[in-house]
């Protein structure tokens, strides 16, 4: 929660789950299945976003959501479905992802 809070983030979420806080740590997808049901999405639906390539990104992948990459200097690659240097490139990811729902959904 420190790191969230430091991130300026925490404003932004109504549900937050803190592996330790849960019992459960990555990557053992069952931190992400709780998370998955806890808001109620489907994991097809969900992004994780993380900036460690296995404990992170591919766990979250392997769980079923979409991963993406926060680069992180501490390592040079990370098999990831987006990769991203900054939170708030964020925002267009989201909106791209929205306007392929609303897309989807008129077929």
């Amino acid at each position: 929660m420190d790191v969230i809070e430091a991130l300026g983030i925490k404003k932004y979420f109504k549900t937050i789950l803190i592996s330790e806080w849960e019992g459960i740590r990555k990557p053992d997808p069952g931190i992400f299945y709780s998370a998955l049901e806890r808001l109620n999405v489907p994991a097809h639906q969900s992004i994780y976003v993380g900036d460690h390539p296995q404990n992170d990104i591919q766990a979250a992948r392997n769980a079923g959501l979409t991963g993406v990459w926060k680069r992180d200097p501490l390592w040079d690659h990370a098999e990831a479905d987006f990769i991203i240097d900054d939170l708030a490139e964020l925002l267009l990811l989201i909106d791209g992802f929205e306007t392929k729902r609303q897309e989807m959904n008129r077929i």
